[in-house]
C-alpha cells in the first residue's frame, strides 16, 4: 500500500448515533483486508454468476481476476484517496473509497456484507459524507449502475445526473446550506 493511503477520515468523528448507527468505525486498509476485500468484493456480484452459468472454480477465479484489477484500478488511480474499511463494533462489515480534491469529493466505492445491508449504515455514513463537504463547499461526485435500486436514493440526496456513461450515470451534488442540507 501506498502511504497517502493510510489517511484516516474526517468520517470516523461523525456523530453516528443520530441515525441510531453509533458503534460505526472507519479504519484504513492493509495488505491484510485483501481476502476480506475480495470476498466483500464477491458478494456483489452474486446475481450476474446466474447469467453465466459457470462452475463455482471457474466463477471465482474470474472474480479475482476482476478484484484485482478493480483493486489496482483503485490504488493507483486517485490523487487524495482515504481507503476505509467500516467497522461495526470492531467487525469488518464493508468498504467505503473517497478521493477527496480541492474541488470535488467523489465516491469511489461504497459496499457492505450482505448481513449489514438496510440498517442504516451506508447511509449514515452517506450524510457523514455529504455533511463534511458542505461545510468546505464542495461537491461530492459518485458513478453509479443506471439499474442499480440505490440511484433513487441518491437522488432523494440530492445527487443529479451529470453524465450519462453507458452503463453508469455519473452524478454531482453540489453543496448544500442550511435547511438544504443532507
Amino acid at each position: 500500500m501506498t502511504e497517502h493511503m493510510v489517511t484516516t477520515m474526517p468520517l470516523a468523528t461523525k456523530p453516528f448515533s443520530e441515525s441510531g448507527v453509533d458503534t460505526i468505525g472507519l479504519r484504513p486498509i492493509n495488505d491484510g483486508d485483501l481476502e476480506f476485500l475480495f470476498r466483500l468484493y464477491a458478494c456483489t456480484r452474486t446475481e450476474e454468476k446466474a447469467l453465466v452459468n459457470w462452475p463455482d472454480e471457474q466463477w471465482e477465479q474470474f472474480l479475482r481476476m476482476q478484484f484485482n484489477f478493480q483493486h489496482r484500478q483503485y490504488m493507483s488511480g486517485y490523487h487524495s484517496p482515504s481507503f476505509d474499511i467500516i467497522m461495526e463494533a470492531n467487525v469488518p462489515v464493508g468498504r467505503l473509497y473517497i478521493d477527496r480534491k480541492a474541488d470535488d469529493y467523489r465516491l469511489i466505492d461504497i459496499a457492505l456484507l450482505p448481513d449489514f445491508r438496510r440498517r442504516g449504515i451506508a447511509g449514515a455514513l452517506l450524510k457523514a459524507l455529504l455533511m463534511e463537504a458542505d461545510s468546505v463547499s464542495i461537491p461530492v461526485s459518485l458513478h453509479v449502475e443506471k439499474n442499480n435500486p440505490v440511484l433513487d436514493y441518491y437522488q432523494r440526496l440530492g445527487f443529479r445526473i451529470s453524465e450519462n456513461k453507458e452503463v453508469y450515470y455519473f452524478m454531482v451534488r453540489p453543496p448544500t446550506t442550511g435547511k438544504d442540507a443532507a
